[in-house]
């Protein structure tokens, strides 16, 4: 069985479509209009094993935030969706990641009940790159997004941002949040072998 899904999502703000196959290898066709976001969903896609093809038009003119915001919910709702009843996956997911002197840990639960906790220092109000420039204050917004749609349980703690004295660089600080979620995910999207078509949970649904 295909585990993928396909979402649109339109409004007066943007046009959204996202692909998701979840037994995947890792390809990326990503354009969003922020290069920074466009960078991380490339993570999402490398780091959890997926293939993901994201198109957003957004109303870039006035900030990045509908673009990021509206862009996460099609991707939560795709993952929802691929996953179905849940039947002989992990369930549960978590990676500890280290990107330089940053070190990050994720923790997943697809228990069907929204819920995000988002440690992290304060860090540079944006990251600028090619496009839209990222506010750093999106990325919890971010994991609380995807939380809601894909209606899982994510914790999310920055261990270390820098070193002793040093101020944290935001690009490493949020890009190795992303690609510990993506470990994350990858663990507890994969089948059990030994949970025989199950859904891992005592209540029989999740």
């Amino acid at each position: 069985m295909s585990r993928s899904a396909r979402i649109e999502r339109t409004t007066a703000e943007t046009k959204v479509s996202v692909a998701l196959a979840l037994d995947g290898t890792g390809q990326a066709e990503i354009a969003t209009g922020v290069g920074f976001f466009d960078h991380m969903l490339h993570q999402i896609a490398r780091h959890g094993g997926f293939d993901l093809s994201v198109h957003t038009d957004g109303d870039l003119e006035i900030d990045a935030h509908h673009t990021v915001e509206d862009t996460t919910l099609a991707l939560g709702a795709a993952l929802a969706e691929a996953l179905g009843d849940k039947a002989g996956i992990n369930r549960y997911g978590d990676a500890v990641v280290p990107m330089d002197e940053v070190l990050v840990q994720a923790a997943v639960d697809l228990s069907g009940r929204p819920y995000v906790v988002h440690d992290e220092p304060p860090l540079a109000p944006y990251i600028v790159g090619t496009g839209a420039t990222y506010p750093t204050s999106l990325t919890r917004h971010i994991w609380e997004s995807l939380g809601h749609t894909a209606k899982l349980t994510l914790h999310v703690s920055v261990l270390r941002a820098a070193r002793d004295g040093a101020t944290p660089d935001p690009h490493h600080v949020v890009e190795g949040q992303f690609k510990a979620v993506a470990r994350a995910l990858r663990t507890a999207v994969a089948l059990d072998p030994r949970g025989a078509g199950t859904v891992p949970s005592t209540k029989g649904t999740l």
